[in-house]
């Protein structure tokens, strides 16, 4: 395959949201990947919570493998489990809980009693206070503490609900001692850096010291994967805008964020964080049941497509689709329909003015700045057809992709890392350069680009952004051309 664009096949195809589908069963064979690849697939996620080492380097060979003989970029996130809760051993499987019920909460990892509970979470007893919640299931049961001892918990049901042994265990009104970033996630975080991953998220951040923690870790082992902090629980809304700083991006993780708040609050806090990752240029992710009738249908809900297209709507670089395409039927169908409603939301972008948020009329712009902002204002003046920014760094990619301009965006890079991270970034077009970028290669690049990927005529505008010295002591340059 000679192209590396080929899913595109031309720039009227490119959907400016990135797609982010988790790998498992059902698509982890280099076959299903490369189908998927070609449906829209820009990063893979691996799902620490599930599968075995072993599982997740072949998947990262297999993904390695099939982007190279694509010739695509493709971005790999390793996505850490965090201090996930889970229930114990129930005497019987399953027990169904019914309303104003009592059940009790006791130490230890296997009930004794049809009335009893346990907890993995060795310190869940001594940490609760009476009148907190406790969430099962994902929501499916809701207790409320209603007394203490040294050993015991009591409970009465609130919301009832059949529940499963090791199923999760929310705790949204106490705060807990474990950390974000356990001996078990250390452990996988720094066999993420030894893979060359692009991308590592960590789960249940609730304080942007976790996410420094993480970059630290990450550092130390020679990784320049981003580091991606997971917003889950009520803290982390709390100290969101902390969070968004010291984070390389962000994922709105809606499944344990509906647990964790009331879930009508949930559509409310997806728009804020959102908001706030673009006002801090840092891309974000809407995750969790997207299309997620989908595990069983060739076809989504119209909800599920007014969700993607809201999330779409509201800024957010990438979708993530989870069991959609690690367990469920169709995974090909769930990304190339996720691709389409992309295609057809972002029309709404089409002619629009530059919807740029990072700076408020009271802060100063570095020359750079500048430069990205004025060439999307050039490019709808001239009727340009792309904007190629030429960067070594994926700096510039970021901050033209938060501008959200409907005009396509080319970015070169000589740099395979940052190839690979550009993938996560809004509206970008991702190409690696096999030779240093210089003003001669600038010259030559576009034309011969454009011959071989796009139809577009002789004589169409395109307007070209560097930091390359292009002549003698000037850069940080807007250069508009035509293609011969």
């Amino acid at each position: 395959m000679d192209s590396n664009l080929t899913k595109y096949k031309t720039i009227s195809n490119f959907a400016r949201t990135k797609i982010v589908a988790t790998v498992g069963p059902a698509c982890r064979t280099p076959e299903v990947l490369a189908e998927l690849i070609i449906a829209g697939v820009d990063v893979f996620r691996l799902n620490m919570a599930h599968g075995t080492r072993e599982d997740h380097e072949l998947a990262i060979t297999n993904i390695r493998k099939v982007a190279d003989e694509l010739q695509v970029p493709v971005g790999i996130l390793v996505d850490l489990a965090g201090p996930k809760i889970r229930l114990g051993k129930l005497l019987n499987e399953p027990i169904n809980l019914v309303d104003d019920e009592v059940v009790r909460f006791v130490r230890g990892t296997e009930s004794k009693a049809p009335d009893e509970l346990t907890c993995l979470y060795e310190p869940m007893i001594d940490e609760v206070s009476v009148g907190d919640a406790i969430v099962l299931a994902d929501g499916i049961a809701r207790l409320t503490v209603t007394g203490k001892t040294a050993d015991e918990l009591t409970c009465v049901v609130v919301d009832g609900g059949t529940v499963r042994s090791r199923q999760g265990v929310n705790l949204p009104a106490t705060s807990l001692s474990v950390p974000a970033l356990g001996e078990k996630d250390i452990g996988k975080a720094v066999w993420a850096a030894g893979q060359n991953v692009d991308f590592v998220s960590l789960s249940f951040v609730s304080k942007a010291d976790d996410i420094n923690q993480l970059k630290s870790l990450l550092a130390s082992n020679n990784s320049h994967a981003l580091a991606i902090a997971k917003i889950e629980k009520a803290e982390a809304l709390e100290n969101l805008e902390a969070i968004v700083k010291a984070s390389n991006g962000i994922m709105v993780a809606r499944g344990d964020l509906g647990v964790e708040i009331a879930i009508e609050k949930t559509p409310g806090a997806q728009k804020r964080i959102i908001k706030c990752c673009l006002q801090h240029r840092k891309p974000v992710i809407v995750a969790t049941q997207m299309l997620e009738s989908m595990h069983t249908s060739k076809t989504p809900t119209r909800a599920e497509v007014t969700d993607v297209a809201n999330a779409i709507l509201d800024g957010a670089d990438a979708c993530m689709l989870s069991g959609e395409t690690a367990i469920g039927q169709y995974p090909v169908n769930a990304v190339k329909m996720m691709n389409n409603i992309a295609l057809e939301t972002e029309e709404s972008f089409r002619g629009s003015s530059s919807q740029v948020t990072a700076h408020d009329g009271n802060q100063g712009w570095d020359v750079f700045d500048a430069v990205i902002f004025g060439s999307a204002q050039i490019a709808r003046r001239v009727n340009a057809e792309m904007v190629v920014v030429f960067n070594t760094s994926s700096t510039a990619a970021l901050m033209k992709s938060k501008q959200r301009d409907y005009i396509p965006v080319l970015c070169v890079t000589d740099d395979p890392k940052s190839y690979r991270r550009m993938c996560l970034f809004w509206g970008v077009i991702p190409t690696l350069s096999e030779i240093p970028i210089t003003e001669v290669f600038i010259r030559t690049y576009v034309d011969d680009w454009t011959k071989k990927y796009t139809d577009f005529a002789s004589g169409t505008p395109f307007v070209i952004v560097t930091d390359i010295e292009v002549l003698k002591g000037i850069h940080d340059s807007v250069l508009v051309a035509t293609t011969t």
